[in-house]
């Protein structure tokens, strides 16, 4: 009868064999390049479809509730305030919005799963292992992807990776000028990822948003640029940020510490616990 030790010997040496298989099931070369750094290309703003301007010229094809909700943000900064762009509080840009890339981005490609890593977010996790919807996953503003890798060219290599992400909290804007999405967070977001046939060094996301603040679905195609001399600099939101929210008022900290107003005739934040000074 074998020992205990010949028995903890063998299993060692069956799960080091079981994770050798593991990694070699993984064959790299089946999957595209999409290695180094991506980032907008050069004069791309914030703005969600590139091709127009932001805003308005956006035609972002909202119903009239949620385009008066985007008129009331554009309204409001331009007297001063932030309007529908919550980013000045720090809280992640959400999906679709974090897809725009406001700092460089990088995928990390796996078996069962790609990393999308962001510099100041949580990585965004694309899950490409054939699993069904979760049903008892809580919302987030970056949803939860189930991706599937494609072979458009039947050359026994992926080059297409198709996502489609559910699963959202809100509220989330598609660009800096304030175009919501829908409150009840059921949007669903697709994506059709893939290298420019021309330039590698060039990539295309054509997104594809379905929400009900929409009165049809809104595609449009995004580009990142690749950037193979990788060079990652840490990025806090929180440090250094002089935007103060009280209430629904957002305020702006002085350089000697005390709170200024951000828009012309802006009340004073409201201190209902404070005494009065005598």
């Amino acid at each position: 009868m074998p020992s205990q030790s010949t028995l903890r010997v063998v299993a060692v040496a069956a799960a080091l064999m079981a994770a050798s298989t593991g990694a070699l099931a993984f064959d790299e070369t089946r999957y595209p390049d999409w290695s180094g750094q991506w980032m907008r290309p050069p004069g791309v703003g914030f703005q969600w479809d590139i091709t127009k301007a932001p805003g308005l010229a956006q035609q972002a094809p909202l119903t009239p509730e949620y385009r008066a909700v985007l008129e009331a943000s554009l309204a409001d900064q331009a007297a001063g305030g932030q309007g529908g762009d919550n980013l000045v509080t720090c809280r992640t840009n959400g999906m679709p919005r974090m897809m725009s890339v406001a700092w460089p981005i990088e995928f990390v490609i796996l078996p069962n799963i790609t990393y999308v890593n962001f510099h100041p977010f949580l990585p965004r996790r694309i899950y490409t292992d054939g699993r069904k919807w979760p049903t008892d996953i809580e919302p987030s503003f970056a949803g939860y992807s189930i991706g599937k890798w494609l072979d458009t060219d039947g050359d026994g290599r992926f080059d297409t990776l198709e996502v489609e992400t559910r699963n959202f909290k809100g509220p989330r804007t598609y660009e800096p000028s304030g175009i919501p999405l829908h409150d009840d967070g059921e949007s669903v977001i697709l994506e059709r990822i893939y290298l420019d046939k021309a330039d590698p060094d060039i990539m295309h996301n054509d997104i594809t948003t379905i929400d009900h603040a929409l009165t049809r679905p809104w595609t449009v195609n995004k580009r990142y640029r690749r950037d193979r001399n990788v060079i990652w600099f840490e990025d806090n939101c929180t440090e250094n940020n002089r935007h103060v929210i009280v209430g629904k008022e957002d305020y702006f900290l002085s350089a000697d510490g005390y709170l200024m107003p951000t828009r012309k005739d802006q009340p004073p934040p409201d201190l209902r616990y404070f005494k009065a000074r005598k």
